[in-house]
């Protein structure tokens, strides 16, 4: 059993937390006050992984939620106190060499107006449309090659 490749980031009503497994079965999540608890198989060689952290703060076990893809298993957890920030996921400052900072998520949110306040309610609504396990939507859209990002430009057909 190894664990499992994650990656994490703070916002002020909660944080996130991807663990990277693609293909992943037999998914279990176990939220405590103060400890998360994943363990899964994935991969094509169907490896066991387990992951236990104890977290830096206190969560709401009953309001955080997961969420798997094909190529992950998504974790919200809902901050007991909202509105602090967590400089670390782990209680412990040791560095695991399985965790990294999600980094395209990362916000100062500390300095932010309150508009950020609402992607914990964005991702509650997404977790309670969805219906079992098997019929969940994809929401890996970053993957799809031919979208383009709303930032490119459309060149003028040159004739």
């Amino acid at each position: 059993m190894q664990p499992a490749t994650a990656k994490w980031y703070d916002r002020r009503e909660a944080v996130f937390i991807e663990f990277c497994i693609e293909d992943s079965k037999d998914v279990q999540v176990k939220f405590d006050k103060t400890k998360l608890d994943f363990s899964c198989v994935g991969g094509t060689d169907n490896i066991k992984h387990h992951n236990e952290v104890d977290l830096f703060e206190s969560i709401d076990p009953n309001e955080s939620k997961h969420k798997r893809t094909d190529r992950s298993v998504f974790c919200c957890l809902r901050k007991a106190e909202p509105g602090k920030s967590w400089p670390r996921l782990t209680k412990e400052k040791t560095k695991l060499n399985w965790l990294s900072v999600d980094f395209n998520n990362w916000k100062d949110w500390e300095d932010d107006s309150d508009e950020d306040l609402s992607s914990f309610d964005r991702f509650s609504e997404m977790m309670n449309n969805m219906g079992g396990e098997d019929d969940l939507p994809d929401v890996d859209g970053a993957d799809d090659e031919e979208s383009a990002d709303s930032d490119d430009e459309k060149m003028p057909d040159l004739e």
